[in-house]
């Protein structure tokens, strides 16, 4: 028989030197000021979550609005940015913002769920309070009686 071992999650922090990581905090305090230092560093990890797991990932993920600051805010250095999604994932990875189809990808929900489970899967720390979007129903799968679940009454006309 074989037991599964629990594998403890890695903060995403790690992956960037810490003088790139203090310079997105400080830009994206300036940008919203009403975070708070500790709140910008830990985005700035879950962005970096993100994009690890965009790096393995074979499907669209999607970040949270909050998420995706962090990611314009590494962005504007276009050098660090690039030279960083090479050494650690050996390509480049673009933003392409846009929306997607929903009925080949699931709407926003959806896609944040994907992108929440394959960071885990990635094995990094998920930080709930930047993916606000998925704690709005007590529940693992979408399917607690939102607009687009099969439990969900059809609209009147």
């Amino acid at each position: 028989m074989t037991t599964a071992q629990e594998r403890t999650a890695t903060d995403a922090r790690t992956l960037l030197d810490e003088e790139m990581r203090a310079t997105l905090v400080s830009n994206t305090l300036d940008k919203l000021p009403q975070l708070t230092e500790e709140k910008a560093e830990r985005g700035v990890g879950q962005m970096l979550a993100f994009l690890a797991a965009c790096a393995y990932s074979d499907r669209p993920l999607s970040p949270s609005p909050l998420v995706d600051d962090f990611w314009h805010a590494f962005l504007m250095y276009t050098q660090a940015y690039q030279e960083f999604c090479e050494r650690k994932f050996g390509k480049m990875l673009h933003h392409k913002p846009g929306f997607l189809d929903r009925d080949e990808h699931g709407g926003g929900k959806a896609l944040r769920a994907r992108t929440v489970d394959a960071i885990t899967l990635a094995g990094y720390e998920i930080d709930m309070e930047f993916w606000p979007e998925l704690d709005l129903a007590e529940c693992s799968q979408c399917h607690a009686n939102c607009s687009d679940s099969p439990n969900h009454p059809p609209t009147r006309t």
